[in-house]
């Protein structure tokens, strides 16, 4: 039994340098105009036999925006980022600056009292594992752009380093094909 997952990444809720661990804020105005921009391209994702978006309110959302009429799955949440959650990269960097660099060093440490990446990564893959779906059957879900990461690094087997090397844009896509723990990236033409 095989299944077609398209994760879309969220749209934007901050600028870049504004973003935070675990963002709960809903979108921007940057975020609408770039959920209306691209809609002719991802509304058609709506014949999805499943539609699912992270519980997050910039998730929920873009998918909304798209006419995903999405169930909100706990196990699409970002990471968990414990006592770093709503602080931006540099204010923790300045306060734990060790803590920083451990965490972005070992994927099995969590020193914000948090998720590890790697277990992020393995709760992404078990979402993604678990996936019901009729043969041939297809799944599209909204969720955060750190979810999308983890979901790539998890189908491709790659190392947990791996994910801070994946770059995913608001309103981006990953196509995974496959089944259980036997995922295949699936490359579109834009024709």
């Amino acid at each position: 039994m095989s299944v077609r997952i398209t994760l879309v990444a969220a749209a934007r809720s901050s600028a870049l340098l504004a973003e935070r661990f675990d963002d709960d804020r809903p979108l921007d105005g940057a975020g609408w105009d770039e959920v209306r921009l691209a809609a002719h391209a991802l509304v058609p994702l709506n014949a999805a036999e499943l539609r699912y978006c992270s519980p997050s309110p910039r998730s929920r959302a873009t998918a909304q925006a798209l006419g995903f009429a999405p169930m909100a799955q706990p196990g699409l949440r970002d990471c968990d980022m414990g006592r770093w959650r709503g602080r931006t990269l540099a204010e923790v960097t300045a306060v734990e600056p060790g803590a920083v660099d451990c965490w972005l060093g070992d994927p099995r440490s969590a020193p914000h009292g948090g998720e590890s990446l790697l277990a992020f990564i393995g709760r992404i893959g078990g979402w993604l594992d678990t996936r019901p779906a009729g043969d041939d059957g297809s799944v599209v879900a909204v969720a955060e752009p750190s979810v999308v990461r983890a979901a790539l690094v998890y189908a491709l087997n790659a190392p947990p380093h791996a994910y801070w090397s994946v770059d995913v844009r608001p309103l981006s896509t990953l196509v995974l094909t496959g089944r259980a723990r036997r995922w295949s990236l699936c490359l579109q033409s834009a024709a």
